[in-house]
């Protein structure tokens, strides 16, 4: 197999924004879960643009398990979607499906406790190994749809079929879930190089 990872003579890196399990919720859940008017507020901004870490969290709860203080990212969406790792799932007794951002239909259904109620939804998903970025970054980059990402760490390897999230407003990141990070033994901010197939 013969892999291009020259852009223009320089090799194509990406830094990694390794994601932990959270929650994005849409106002109805919201209310229900913390009360009617409540407002999420913002305890620290992400890199990609009006999404960011609040101070509400809430528990995930299963018959066979849960994980309490999972943190709700803001701002509201127009549906629910619970991002755990593999890892996590087994801790709930579940299996959520790997899917893309806002694919939940017949995803895993969960129970998610805050301090004024809680509901049972759908939307319980094994996030997708993704870049986010902006079409005239992938058209300048010549990138492909999907990519494979190159690890040179103790534990190092090539991590495949990583999805480009495009939007105009993308902030030039690579998604892992922690149980991608931790195999590779990376962390946030880490500098990795895109293979080009």
């Amino acid at each position: 197999m013969c892999y291009n990872i020259r852009i223009r003579g320089v090799f194509m890196k990406v830094v990694l924004g390794v994601s932990n399990r959270h929650i994005h919720l849409k106002k109805e859940h919201l209310e229900i879960l913390f009360g009617k008017n409540y407002e999420l507020k913002k305890v620290r901004a992400l890199n990609q643009p009006n999404q960011f870490v609040s101070n509400a969290k809430v528990t995930i709860k299963t018959d066979k398990g849960l994980l309490e203080n999972v943190v709700i990212v803001g701002g509201l969406r127009d549906y629910t979607q619970i991002e755990v790792s593999k890892t996590d799932a087994i801790k709930l007794g579940i299996n959520p499906p790997v899917r893309t951002s806002g694919d939940i239909k017949n995803s895993e259904i969960v129970t998610l406790i805050g301090p004024e109620g809680s509901i049972q939804t759908e939307g319980c998903i094994i996030a997708d190994r993704h870049i986010h970025i902006t079409p005239k970054q992938k058209e300048l980059y010549g990138l492909n749809d999907t990519v494979d990402i190159l690890i040179n760490s103790e534990k190092g390897g090539i991590i495949s079929d990583v999805h480009l999230k495009v939007s105009d407003n993308a902030y030039y990141e690579l998604h892992l879930d922690t149980d991608d990070a931790n195999a590779f033994l990376l962390k946030n901010g880490d500098i990795l190089e895109i293979i080009q197939k």
